[in-house]
C-alpha cells in the first residue's frame, strides 16, 4: 500500500493510493496516519477491508486534484544518518565512520510535496541532500539486527536540507539541520511488503532536470539492520519514528563553484519504487 496524508474537507486525513484515487481513511476510524501505523496488523486488516468494500464517495478524492501533505506530519521523531555513503564522506572530507553519525531534526521542519523550501535569510549556504528514509512500524528496545523487518512500516523520499554555514559552525550540526522546512518528505509512506530490497534502490537529486546525486541504497555503509540495532540501544524506537540513512555524493557544497539552493529552484527527490518527492525553493 501506498500510505498518503491529504488536505480533505478542512482535515488533514490519512489515505490510501489506489490507482488514480486517493481513498480517505477517516471514515473507517482513522484521524491519523500515525493511527494506523500504532493500531499494527489490526488496523492494516481493517484498511485492506475498507479498501476491498466500497467507501463513501466523499472518500474517494481524484490523486490529480489532491492537495497532499507530508505523510507523517509532526513523526514522534526525526532520526538522520550522516556521512552513511562513503564517497559523501570522501567527498566532505571527514573520515570513512565506525560508528553512525546521528543528528535529528525537529518537527517544525517538516513539509509535504509540492510546499515550499524555504531559503532562511540568516543563511548564505543552503544545500540539498537526497535520502532513503524509513518509518518504524513497531517500536522497541534493544532490537536486534536479525529482526530488523519486524519493526519496518514503509519507507518514504526526504530531503535532508542543509544550512552548511550554521552546520559547520559548530562541531554540533542540528542547527543547521532544521530551519522551518528543512525536512521535505514524501509523496508517501510504501509499505515494506511492496520493497523488495530497500538497499538496492536507485536514488536521484534533480534540481531544474539537472541530476546532481546519483547513487543506489547498496552503497549505504550503515545499512536498516544496524541503524535499527545502534539506536535502539541508546532509545526507545517508537511508531511512526522517521530515520533517512544519509545522502551520496554530489551536494552542492562539494562542488566547484559550490551549488546552493536558490529561489525558483524546482527540486526533485527520485527513488525507485517510491517516486518524485517534488518541491520549490524561494527566498524567506
Amino acid at each position: 500500500m501506498r500510505f498518503v496524508t491529504f488536505q480533505h474537507d478542512g482535515f488533514a486525513d490519512p489515505g490510501v493510493i489506489l490507482g488514480n484515487n486517493i481513498i480517505g481513511l477517516r471514515s473507517a476510524g482513522f484521524p491519523s496516519l500515525l493511527a494506523v501505523i500504532e493500531g499494527g496488523f489490526d488496523a492494516r486488516r481493517r484498511v485492506q477491508s475498507w479498501l476491498d468494500g466500497k467507501p463513501p464517495a466523499d472518500e474517494v478524492v481524484p490523486l490529480a486534484k489532491a492537495r497532499l501533505l507530508a505523510p507523517l506530519p509532526r513523526p514522534p521523531k526525526i532520526i538522520c544518518v550522516g556521512l552513511n555513503y562513503r564517497d559523501h564522506a570522501i567527498e566532505s572530507k571527514m573520515e570513512i565512520p565506525k560508528v553512525p553519525t546521528i543528528f535529528s531534526k525537529y518537527t517544525t521542519a517538516v513539509i509535504g510535496p509540492g510546499e515550499a523550501i524555504v531559503l532562511p535569510k540568516l543563511s548564505a549556504k543552503p544545500d540539498y541532500e537526497a535520502e532513503f528514509a524509513f518509518v518504524i512500524g513497531k517500536g522497541g528496545r534493544y532490537i536486534p539486527a536479525a529482526r530488523w523487518q519486524e519493526h519496518i512500516f514503509g519507507y518514504t523520499n526526504f530531503n535532508d536540507v542543509s544550512a552548511r554555514d550554521y552546520q559547520m559552525a559548530t562541531t554540533q550540526w542540528m542547527m543547521g539541520k532544521t530551519f522551518d522546512t528543512f525536512a521535505p518528505m514524501g509523496p508517501a509512506i510504501v509499505t515494506a511488503d511492496e520493497i523488495q530490497d530497500p538497499h538496492a534502490l536507485d536514488i536521484q537529486m534533480i534540481i531544474n532536470g539537472e541530476v546532481l546525486q546519483s547513487s543506489n541504497t547498496s552503497n549505504l555503509i550503515f545499512r536498516i539492520p544496524d541503524l535499527i540495532e545502534y539506536l535502539s540501544g541508546v532509545l526507545t524506537l517508537e511508531c511512526g519514528d522517521v530515520i533517512s540513512t544519509g545522502t551520496p555524493s554530489g551536494v552542492g557544497f562539494s562542488k566547484n563553484p559550490p551549488r546552493w539552493l536558490r529561489p525558483g529552484d524546482d527540486v526533485v527527490v527520485r527513488i525507485s519504487g517510491l517516486g518524485d518527492l517534488r518541491n520549490p525553493v524561494k527566498a524567506e
